[in-house]
Protein backbone atom coordinates (compact mmCIF):
# COMPACT_ATOMS: atom_id res chain seq x y z
CA UNK A 1 0.00 0.00 0.00
CA UNK A 2 1.32 3.69 -0.53
CA UNK A 3 0.62 6.70 1.26
CA UNK A 4 -2.67 7.51 -0.67
CA UNK A 5 -4.34 4.33 0.00
CA UNK A 6 -2.94 4.42 3.39
CA UNK A 7 -4.80 7.45 3.76
CA UNK A 8 -7.82 6.72 1.92
CA UNK A 9 -8.51 3.91 4.04
CA UNK A 10 -10.39 5.85 6.59
CA UNK A 11 -12.84 7.95 4.12
CA UNK A 12 -13.49 4.02 3.13
CA UNK A 13 -14.06 3.02 6.79
CA UNK A 14 -16.81 5.65 7.44
CA UNK A 15 -18.31 4.82 4.24
CA UNK A 16 -18.62 1.29 4.48
CA UNK A 17 -20.19 2.13 8.45
CA UNK A 18 -22.77 4.65 6.79
CA UNK A 19 -24.79 0.99 5.72
CA UNK A 20 -24.95 -0.16 9.51
CA UNK A 21 -26.21 3.00 10.76
CA UNK A 22 -30.05 2.09 11.10
CA UNK A 23 -29.20 -0.23 13.80
CA UNK A 24 -28.81 2.69 15.86
CA UNK A 25 -31.41 5.49 16.70
CA UNK A 26 -29.27 8.39 17.78
CA UNK A 27 -25.92 9.77 17.02
CA UNK A 28 -24.12 9.04 19.58
CA UNK A 29 -23.79 5.42 19.67
CA UNK A 30 -22.75 5.04 15.96
CA UNK A 31 -19.97 7.66 16.88
CA UNK A 32 -19.71 4.77 19.47
CA UNK A 33 -19.15 2.09 16.95
CA UNK A 34 -16.80 3.97 14.74
CA UNK A 35 -14.52 4.88 17.72
CA UNK A 36 -14.48 1.13 18.59
CA UNK A 37 -13.85 -0.09 15.29
CA UNK A 38 -11.35 2.54 14.70
CA UNK A 39 -9.31 1.22 17.87
CA UNK A 40 -9.57 -2.45 16.86
CA UNK A 41 -7.94 -1.47 13.52
CA UNK A 42 -5.50 0.54 15.17
CA UNK A 43 -1.73 -0.48 16.28
CA UNK A 44 -3.04 -0.73 19.95
CA UNK A 45 -1.09 -3.65 21.52
CA UNK A 46 -4.80 -4.27 23.39
CA UNK A 47 -7.78 -3.73 21.88
CA UNK A 48 -9.98 -3.87 24.68
CA UNK A 49 -12.51 -1.07 25.87
CA UNK A 50 -9.87 0.60 27.76
CA UNK A 51 -6.61 1.27 25.78
CA UNK A 52 -9.16 2.12 22.90
CA UNK A 53 -11.19 4.71 24.64
CA UNK A 54 -7.75 6.52 26.14
CA UNK A 55 -6.26 6.10 22.41
CA UNK A 56 -9.35 8.10 21.40
CA UNK A 57 -9.92 10.34 24.12
CA UNK A 58 -13.27 8.88 25.28
CA UNK A 59 -13.91 7.97 28.97
CA UNK A 60 -13.98 4.36 29.11
CA UNK A 61 -17.29 4.19 31.07
CA UNK A 62 -18.37 5.42 27.43
CA UNK A 63 -17.52 2.59 25.97
CA UNK A 64 -18.43 0.27 28.13
CA UNK A 65 -21.55 1.44 28.90
CA UNK A 66 -22.09 1.29 24.36
CA UNK A 67 -21.68 -2.57 25.02
CA UNK A 68 -23.06 -3.28 28.24
CA UNK A 69 -26.74 -0.50 28.42
CA UNK A 70 -26.79 1.39 25.27
CA UNK A 71 -29.72 -0.09 23.40
CA UNK A 72 -28.76 -0.88 20.04
CA UNK A 73 -29.53 -3.64 17.68
CA UNK A 74 -26.58 -6.01 17.97
CA UNK A 75 -28.85 -8.99 16.16
CA UNK A 76 -29.66 -6.60 13.22
CA UNK A 77 -26.02 -5.28 12.85
CA UNK A 78 -24.93 -9.07 12.17
CA UNK A 79 -27.76 -9.94 10.16
CA UNK A 80 -26.98 -6.57 8.01
CA UNK A 81 -23.26 -7.88 7.51
CA UNK A 82 -24.75 -11.53 6.31
CA UNK A 83 -27.50 -9.38 3.76
CA UNK A 84 -23.87 -7.75 2.38
CA UNK A 85 -22.16 -10.30 2.07
CA UNK A 86 -24.67 -12.01 0.38
CA UNK A 87 -25.62 -9.17 -1.72
CA UNK A 88 -21.96 -8.11 -2.26
CA UNK A 89 -19.96 -11.45 -2.30
CA UNK A 90 -22.45 -14.14 -3.85
CA UNK A 91 -20.62 -16.81 -5.45
CA UNK A 92 -21.28 -20.18 -6.73
CA UNK A 93 -18.36 -21.73 -5.54
CA UNK A 94 -18.40 -20.76 -2.16
CA UNK A 95 -17.79 -22.71 0.94
CA UNK A 96 -19.76 -22.16 4.35
CA UNK A 97 -17.42 -23.48 7.16
CA UNK A 98 -18.63 -23.85 10.58
CA UNK A 99 -15.96 -24.23 13.41
CA UNK A 100 -15.65 -22.93 17.11
CA UNK A 101 -13.00 -20.96 19.19
CA UNK A 102 -12.20 -20.63 22.44
CA UNK A 103 -11.14 -17.55 24.72
CA UNK A 104 -9.33 -17.72 27.89
CA UNK A 105 -10.56 -15.93 30.61
CA UNK A 106 -9.83 -15.59 34.62
CA UNK A 107 -12.25 -15.92 37.47
CA UNK A 108 -15.60 -17.51 37.58
CA UNK A 109 -18.00 -14.36 36.28
CA UNK A 110 -18.01 -13.93 32.83
CA UNK A 111 -20.59 -15.51 31.16
CA UNK A 112 -20.23 -18.79 30.20
CA UNK A 113 -16.51 -19.85 31.49
CA UNK A 114 -15.60 -23.13 32.73
CA UNK A 115 -13.28 -25.05 32.64
CA UNK A 116 -13.45 -26.91 29.11
CA UNK A 117 -11.44 -27.47 26.09
CA UNK A 118 -9.89 -24.77 24.94
CA UNK A 119 -8.89 -24.99 20.99
CA UNK A 120 -6.78 -21.67 21.24
CA UNK A 121 -4.66 -23.64 23.84
CA UNK A 122 -5.05 -27.27 22.58
CA UNK A 123 -5.80 -27.85 26.61
CA UNK A 124 -8.61 -28.30 29.02
CA UNK A 125 -8.82 -24.47 30.36
CA UNK A 126 -10.94 -21.75 32.08
CA UNK A 127 -11.87 -20.14 29.04
CA UNK A 128 -15.17 -18.76 26.44
CA UNK A 129 -15.95 -20.91 23.96
CA UNK A 130 -17.76 -19.22 21.03
CA UNK A 131 -19.59 -20.98 18.10
CA UNK A 132 -19.06 -19.40 14.55
CA UNK A 133 -20.03 -19.87 10.78
CA UNK A 134 -16.85 -18.34 8.32
CA UNK A 135 -18.11 -18.06 4.51
CA UNK A 136 -15.32 -18.59 1.75
CA UNK A 137 -15.46 -17.06 -1.53
CA UNK A 138 -11.99 -17.41 -3.78
CA UNK A 139 -10.12 -14.86 -2.08
CA UNK A 140 -12.28 -13.29 0.68
CA UNK A 141 -12.77 -15.20 3.41
CA UNK A 142 -15.11 -13.67 6.61
CA UNK A 143 -17.01 -14.38 9.65
CA UNK A 144 -20.71 -14.47 9.55
CA UNK A 145 -21.93 -15.16 13.05
CA UNK A 146 -20.96 -15.56 16.98
CA UNK A 147 -22.76 -17.34 19.55
CA UNK A 148 -21.38 -17.91 22.97
CA UNK A 149 -21.65 -21.55 24.11
CA UNK A 150 -23.47 -21.90 27.09
CA UNK A 151 -22.65 -24.75 29.71
CA UNK A 152 -25.27 -26.52 31.02
CA UNK A 153 -24.04 -25.69 34.69
CA UNK A 154 -24.44 -22.25 33.43
CA UNK A 155 -27.98 -22.52 31.93
CA UNK A 156 -29.26 -24.31 35.28
CA UNK A 157 -27.26 -21.82 37.47
CA UNK A 158 -29.85 -18.92 38.35
CA UNK A 159 -28.34 -16.52 40.03
CA UNK A 160 -25.05 -16.98 37.78
CA UNK A 161 -27.34 -15.97 35.19
CA UNK A 162 -28.79 -13.04 36.77
CA UNK A 163 -24.95 -11.75 37.61
CA UNK A 164 -24.00 -11.91 33.68
CA UNK A 165 -27.51 -10.72 32.79
CA UNK A 166 -28.25 -13.69 30.48
CA UNK A 167 -31.87 -13.47 29.38
CA UNK A 168 -34.43 -15.93 30.21
CA UNK A 169 -34.92 -17.18 26.66
CA UNK A 170 -31.35 -18.37 26.53
CA UNK A 171 -30.96 -22.05 27.18
CA UNK A 172 -28.50 -24.62 27.06
CA UNK A 173 -28.29 -25.83 23.59
CA UNK A 174 -25.34 -28.18 22.08
CA UNK A 175 -22.83 -26.95 20.19
CA UNK A 176 -24.14 -28.50 17.43
CA UNK A 177 -27.74 -27.02 17.77
CA UNK A 178 -26.29 -23.33 17.82
CA UNK A 179 -24.40 -24.19 14.36
CA UNK A 180 -27.54 -25.24 12.96
CA UNK A 181 -29.36 -22.57 14.07
CA UNK A 182 -26.77 -19.95 12.66
CA UNK A 183 -27.32 -21.53 9.21
CA UNK A 184 -30.61 -21.11 9.23
CA UNK A 185 -30.29 -17.60 9.85
CA UNK A 186 -27.79 -16.94 7.61
CA UNK A 187 -30.31 -18.59 4.98
CA UNK A 188 -32.84 -16.18 6.31
CA UNK A 189 -30.75 -13.66 5.09
CA UNK A 190 -29.75 -14.77 1.84
CA UNK A 191 -26.16 -16.58 2.49
CA UNK A 192 -25.43 -19.46 -0.09
CA UNK A 193 -22.99 -21.33 -0.52
CA UNK A 194 -22.33 -25.04 -2.53
CA UNK A 195 -21.60 -26.97 0.37
CA UNK A 196 -21.23 -26.51 4.13
CA UNK A 197 -17.54 -27.94 5.87
CA UNK A 198 -17.07 -28.69 9.22
CA UNK A 199 -14.72 -30.76 11.64
CA UNK A 200 -15.71 -34.48 12.95
CA UNK A 201 -17.45 -33.16 16.42
CA UNK A 202 -20.13 -31.92 14.29
CA UNK A 203 -19.76 -34.51 11.93
CA UNK A 204 -20.39 -37.48 14.72
CA UNK A 205 -23.83 -35.68 15.06
CA UNK A 206 -26.19 -37.38 13.58
CA UNK A 207 -29.08 -35.07 14.25
CA UNK A 208 -27.00 -32.16 12.85
CA UNK A 209 -26.67 -33.92 9.69
CA UNK A 210 -30.26 -34.37 9.65
CA UNK A 211 -31.22 -30.88 10.04
CA UNK A 212 -28.75 -29.69 6.91
CA UNK A 213 -30.80 -32.55 4.80
CA UNK A 214 -33.79 -30.84 5.95
CA UNK A 215 -32.32 -27.89 4.84
CA UNK A 216 -31.54 -28.93 1.52
CA UNK A 217 -27.98 -28.11 1.70
CA UNK A 218 -24.93 -30.27 0.55
CA UNK A 219 -22.45 -30.75 2.82
CA UNK A 220 -19.19 -32.61 3.49
CA UNK A 221 -18.04 -33.68 7.23
CA UNK A 222 -15.01 -35.12 8.47
CA UNK A 223 -16.53 -38.01 10.71
CA UNK A 224 -14.41 -40.53 13.49
CA UNK A 225 -13.44 -43.55 11.97
CA UNK A 226 -16.04 -45.24 14.21
CA UNK A 227 -19.09 -43.54 12.15
CA UNK A 228 -21.24 -46.41 10.90
CA UNK A 229 -23.15 -47.40 7.94
CA UNK A 230 -23.16 -49.49 4.96
CA UNK A 231 -21.39 -49.03 1.56
CA UNK A 232 -24.33 -51.56 -0.04
CA UNK A 233 -27.73 -50.60 0.45
CA UNK A 234 -28.92 -53.17 3.11
CA UNK A 235 -32.56 -54.34 1.87
CA UNK A 236 -35.54 -52.66 3.55
CA UNK A 237 -38.63 -54.21 4.26
CA UNK A 238 -41.61 -51.83 3.88
CA UNK A 239 -44.30 -54.43 4.89
CA UNK A 240 -44.57 -57.61 6.71
CA UNK A 241 -44.15 -60.61 4.80
CA UNK A 242 -47.02 -63.18 4.06
CA UNK A 243 -45.59 -65.67 6.84
CA UNK A 244 -45.37 -62.72 9.33
CA UNK A 245 -49.38 -61.34 8.49
CA UNK A 246 -49.77 -65.71 10.13
CA UNK A 247 -47.76 -65.32 12.70
CA UNK A 248 -49.34 -64.20 16.35
CA UNK A 249 -48.53 -62.38 18.98
CA UNK A 250 -46.52 -58.68 18.82
CA UNK A 251 -46.32 -57.05 15.32
CA UNK A 252 -42.96 -55.73 14.42
CA UNK A 253 -42.44 -52.41 13.23
CA UNK A 254 -41.62 -51.57 9.70
CA UNK A 255 -40.15 -50.21 7.99
CA UNK A 256 -37.20 -52.14 9.36
CA UNK A 257 -34.07 -54.03 8.19
CA UNK A 258 -34.25 -57.41 6.62
CA UNK A 259 -32.95 -60.47 9.16
CA UNK A 260 -30.50 -61.22 5.92
CA UNK A 261 -29.34 -57.58 5.66
CA UNK A 262 -25.55 -56.86 6.79
CA UNK A 263 -25.06 -54.95 10.18
CA UNK A 264 -23.58 -51.64 10.05
CA UNK A 265 -19.89 -51.34 9.99
CA UNK A 266 -17.44 -48.93 11.09
CA UNK A 267 -15.85 -46.28 8.33
CA UNK A 268 -12.31 -47.46 9.23
CA UNK A 269 -13.44 -51.52 9.42
CA UNK A 270 -14.87 -50.66 5.87
CA UNK A 271 -11.55 -49.40 4.88
CA UNK A 272 -9.73 -52.16 5.93
CA UNK A 273 -11.98 -55.29 4.96
CA UNK A 274 -14.60 -54.26 2.83
CA UNK A 275 -14.20 -55.98 -1.03
CA UNK A 276 -15.29 -52.12 -2.11
CA UNK A 277 -12.33 -50.16 -0.26
CA UNK A 278 -10.01 -52.90 -0.64
CA UNK A 279 -10.18 -53.24 -4.62
CA UNK A 280 -9.31 -50.12 -5.05
CA UNK A 281 -5.62 -48.62 -5.79
CA UNK A 282 -5.06 -45.60 -3.70
CA UNK A 283 -5.33 -42.18 -6.11
CA UNK A 284 -3.11 -39.36 -4.79
CA UNK A 285 -4.72 -36.25 -5.47
CA UNK A 286 -2.78 -32.95 -4.78
CA UNK A 287 -4.53 -30.71 -2.42
CA UNK A 288 -2.74 -27.49 -2.43
CA UNK A 289 0.87 -26.02 -2.28
CA UNK A 290 2.23 -24.93 0.95
CA UNK A 291 5.63 -23.05 2.18
CA UNK A 292 7.03 -26.61 2.54
CA UNK A 293 5.67 -28.25 -0.69
CA UNK A 294 2.62 -29.35 -2.41
CA UNK A 295 0.35 -30.96 -0.07
CA UNK A 296 -1.06 -34.46 -1.73
CA UNK A 297 -3.23 -37.12 0.01
CA UNK A 298 -4.57 -40.39 -1.46
CA UNK A 299 -8.08 -41.63 -1.61
CA UNK A 300 -10.30 -44.56 -2.35
CA UNK A 301 -14.08 -43.35 -2.15
CA UNK A 302 -17.60 -45.36 -2.60
CA UNK A 303 -21.44 -44.87 -2.20
CA UNK A 304 -22.30 -44.92 1.71
CA UNK A 305 -25.76 -45.49 3.28
CA UNK A 306 -25.41 -43.66 6.84
CA UNK A 307 -26.86 -45.37 9.79
CA UNK A 308 -29.70 -43.11 11.13
CA UNK A 309 -31.07 -42.74 14.83
CA UNK A 310 -33.79 -45.52 13.59
CA UNK A 311 -31.72 -47.82 12.55
CA UNK A 312 -32.32 -47.37 8.71
CA UNK A 313 -29.97 -46.34 6.24
CA UNK A 314 -30.55 -43.14 4.87
CA UNK A 315 -29.75 -41.74 0.47
CA UNK A 316 -26.89 -42.14 -0.79
CA UNK A 317 -23.98 -40.27 -0.11
CA UNK A 318 -20.16 -40.81 -0.32
CA UNK A 319 -17.51 -42.25 1.91
CA UNK A 320 -14.16 -41.13 1.19
CA UNK A 321 -11.05 -42.20 2.82
CA UNK A 322 -7.93 -40.34 2.85
CA UNK A 323 -4.39 -40.68 4.21
CA UNK A 324 -1.67 -38.32 3.92
CA UNK A 325 0.78 -39.42 1.16
CA UNK A 326 3.90 -38.72 3.39
CA UNK A 327 2.44 -40.40 6.44
CA UNK A 328 0.39 -43.22 6.00
CA UNK A 329 -0.86 -43.32 9.79
CA UNK A 330 -2.61 -40.04 9.07
CA UNK A 331 -5.98 -40.75 7.60
CA UNK A 332 -8.89 -38.66 7.23
CA UNK A 333 -12.83 -40.03 7.31
CA UNK A 334 -15.22 -37.90 5.16
CA UNK A 335 -19.05 -38.42 4.48
CA UNK A 336 -20.52 -36.03 2.01
CA UNK A 337 -24.59 -36.35 1.03
CA UNK A 338 -24.08 -35.66 -2.48
CA UNK A 339 -23.06 -39.51 -4.81
CA UNK A 340 -19.74 -38.50 -6.43
CA UNK A 341 -19.91 -42.24 -8.28
CA UNK A 342 -17.38 -42.62 -10.54
CA UNK A 343 -17.47 -39.29 -11.34
CA UNK A 344 -13.65 -37.91 -10.98
CA UNK A 345 -14.44 -33.94 -11.27
CA UNK A 346 -17.01 -34.06 -8.36
CA UNK A 347 -14.57 -35.96 -6.18
CA UNK A 348 -11.73 -33.86 -6.54
CA UNK A 349 -14.06 -30.80 -5.60
CA UNK A 350 -15.62 -32.53 -2.82
CA UNK A 351 -11.91 -33.20 -1.28
CA UNK A 352 -11.71 -29.25 -1.99
CA UNK A 353 -14.32 -28.78 0.49
CA UNK A 354 -13.41 -31.31 2.91
CA UNK A 355 -9.73 -29.77 3.21
CA UNK A 356 -11.07 -26.10 3.31
CA UNK A 357 -11.65 -25.31 6.99
CA UNK A 358 -8.19 -23.34 7.06
CA UNK A 359 -9.57 -20.31 5.81
CA UNK A 360 -11.53 -20.68 9.16
CA UNK A 361 -8.89 -20.55 11.26
CA UNK A 362 -6.83 -18.08 9.21
CA UNK A 363 -10.31 -15.67 9.83
CA UNK A 364 -9.62 -16.47 13.84
CA UNK A 365 -5.94 -15.38 13.64
CA UNK A 366 -6.68 -12.53 12.18
CA UNK A 367 -9.56 -11.26 14.78
CA UNK A 368 -7.63 -12.05 17.30
CA UNK A 369 -4.29 -11.50 16.97
CA UNK A 370 -5.25 -8.44 15.01
CA UNK A 371 -8.52 -6.75 15.87
CA UNK A 372 -8.60 -7.91 19.64
CA UNK A 373 -11.60 -10.65 19.36
CA UNK A 374 -10.54 -12.62 22.35
CA UNK A 375 -9.80 -8.94 24.27
CA UNK A 376 -12.62 -8.38 25.48
CA UNK A 377 -12.67 -7.68 29.67
CA UNK A 378 -16.87 -7.36 29.92
CA UNK A 379 -18.89 -9.84 31.37
CA UNK A 380 -22.37 -9.83 30.50
CA UNK A 381 -24.05 -12.11 28.04
CA UNK A 382 -25.17 -9.14 25.78
CA UNK A 383 -21.58 -6.91 25.94
CA UNK A 384 -19.35 -10.37 24.88
CA UNK A 385 -22.02 -11.02 21.62
CA UNK A 386 -21.82 -6.98 20.84
CA UNK A 387 -17.86 -7.37 21.01
CA UNK A 388 -18.20 -10.22 18.67
CA UNK A 389 -20.61 -8.75 16.16
CA UNK A 390 -18.73 -5.49 15.75
CA UNK A 391 -15.44 -7.67 15.65
CA UNK A 392 -16.99 -9.15 12.63
CA UNK A 393 -17.80 -6.12 11.23
CA UNK A 394 -14.13 -4.99 11.32
CA UNK A 395 -12.80 -8.11 10.15
CA UNK A 396 -15.30 -7.50 7.02
CA UNK A 397 -14.04 -4.56 6.08
CA UNK A 398 -10.47 -5.66 6.53
CA UNK A 399 -11.35 -8.46 3.91
CA UNK A 400 -12.85 -6.24 1.54
CA UNK A 401 -10.51 -3.44 1.34
CA UNK A 402 -7.55 -6.41 0.95
CA UNK A 403 -10.12 -7.64 -1.80
CA UNK A 404 -9.74 -4.21 -3.54
CA UNK A 405 -6.32 -3.25 -2.96
CA UNK A 406 -5.27 -6.64 -4.14
CA UNK A 407 -7.46 -6.36 -7.30
CA UNK A 408 -5.88 -2.58 -8.16
CA UNK A 409 -2.34 -4.25 -7.99
CA UNK A 410 -3.47 -7.26 -10.20
CA UNK A 411 -5.17 -4.66 -13.04
CA UNK A 412 -2.08 -2.58 -12.76
CA UNK A 413 -0.12 -5.87 -13.87
CA UNK A 414 -2.31 -6.72 -16.19
CA UNK A 415 -3.20 -10.06 -14.58
CA UNK A 416 -6.68 -11.32 -14.68
CA UNK A 417 -8.19 -13.06 -11.26
CA UNK A 418 -11.29 -15.06 -13.44
CA UNK A 419 -14.01 -17.27 -12.33
CA UNK A 420 -13.50 -20.68 -11.25
CA UNK A 421 -14.70 -22.78 -14.25
CA UNK A 422 -15.94 -25.71 -12.04
CA UNK A 423 -18.81 -27.91 -13.60
CA UNK A 424 -21.88 -27.64 -12.19
CA UNK A 425 -22.70 -30.71 -10.51
CA UNK A 426 -26.72 -29.49 -8.81
CA UNK A 427 -25.45 -30.46 -5.57
CA UNK A 428 -29.13 -30.50 -3.83
CA UNK A 429 -30.13 -28.29 -6.31
CA UNK A 430 -28.39 -25.31 -4.23
CA UNK A 431 -24.76 -24.22 -6.02
CA UNK A 432 -26.51 -20.96 -7.89
CA UNK A 433 -26.79 -18.39 -4.87
CA UNK A 434 -30.40 -17.44 -4.05
CA UNK A 435 -31.23 -13.15 -4.44
CA UNK A 436 -30.45 -11.93 -0.82
CA UNK A 437 -33.61 -10.91 1.50
CA UNK A 438 -33.33 -7.23 2.82
CA UNK A 439 -32.63 -7.22 6.96
CA UNK A 440 -36.53 -6.32 8.06
CA UNK A 441 -37.53 -3.27 10.45
CA UNK A 442 -36.14 -3.49 13.97
CA UNK A 443 -38.47 -5.49 16.06
CA UNK A 444 -41.06 -3.37 18.49
CA UNK A 445 -40.26 -2.15 21.73
CA UNK A 446 -36.11 -2.06 21.27
CA UNK A 447 -36.61 1.89 22.56
CA UNK A 448 -35.81 5.40 21.10
CA UNK A 449 -31.92 4.81 20.55
CA UNK A 450 -32.76 2.84 17.28
CA UNK A 451 -35.15 3.36 14.46
CA UNK A 452 -36.45 1.11 11.55
CA UNK A 453 -34.93 1.96 8.20
CA UNK A 454 -36.30 1.20 5.16
CA UNK A 455 -35.86 -1.89 3.13
CA UNK A 456 -32.43 -2.52 1.41
CA UNK A 457 -33.00 -2.78 -2.68
CA UNK A 458 -31.72 -5.93 -3.82
CA UNK A 459 -31.49 -8.06 -7.01
CA UNK A 460 -32.92 -5.81 -10.49
CA UNK A 461 -33.57 -2.83 -8.25
CA UNK A 462 -29.91 -2.32 -7.80
CA UNK A 463 -28.27 0.68 -9.45
CA UNK A 464 -26.34 0.35 -12.38
CA UNK A 465 -23.25 1.90 -10.89
CA UNK A 466 -23.62 -0.99 -7.68
CA UNK A 467 -23.86 -3.63 -10.85
CA UNK A 468 -20.66 -2.36 -12.10
CA UNK A 469 -18.92 -2.37 -9.03
CA UNK A 470 -20.27 -6.03 -8.30
CA UNK A 471 -19.13 -7.16 -11.79
CA UNK A 472 -15.84 -5.54 -11.10
CA UNK A 473 -15.18 -7.72 -8.03
CA UNK A 474 -16.37 -10.34 -9.47
CA UNK A 475 -13.79 -10.18 -12.49
CA UNK A 476 -10.88 -9.91 -10.27
CA UNK A 477 -11.52 -12.77 -7.76
CA UNK A 478 -8.93 -15.08 -6.85
CA UNK A 479 -9.92 -18.39 -8.32
CA UNK A 480 -9.79 -21.65 -5.81
CA UNK A 481 -7.25 -23.97 -6.25
CA UNK A 482 -8.06 -26.58 -8.81
CA UNK A 483 -7.91 -29.97 -7.54
CA UNK A 484 -6.67 -32.91 -10.00
CA UNK A 485 -5.42 -36.26 -9.83
CA UNK A 486 -1.54 -36.23 -9.80
CA UNK A 487 -1.77 -39.57 -11.32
Amino acid sequence: MDALEIAGLDSELMDFLVEFDDCFGRSEPREHLRTYISGQLSDLQRKSVEPIALAADVPPRTLQRFLELVEWDGERLRDKLQYVVARDHADPDAIGIIDETGHPKKGKHTAGVKRQWCGNTGKVNNCVVSVHTGFVAGDFQCLLDSDVYLPKDWADDQPRRRVAHIPDDVTFRTKQAIALDQIRRCLDNGIRVAAWTFDEFYGRDGGFLNGLDALGRSYVAEVPSNFTGWVRSPRVLLRPTAWELREYGRRRRFPRLALTAAPPSEARHLAAKSSVFRSQKWQPFHIKDSQKGPIVWEVKHADFYRKHADGLPGPTHTLIISRNALDHDEVKYFVANVAAGKDIEKLAWLLHVAFSRFPIEHCFRQAKNELGMDHFEVRGWRSIHRHMYVTQLSHLFCSRMRQTLRGKKDRARGTHRGASSRRRFGLCGRTVPAEASPVGPLPAGIGSDCVPSAAQPVGPGKSSQENARQADRKRYQNPRFALVPTG
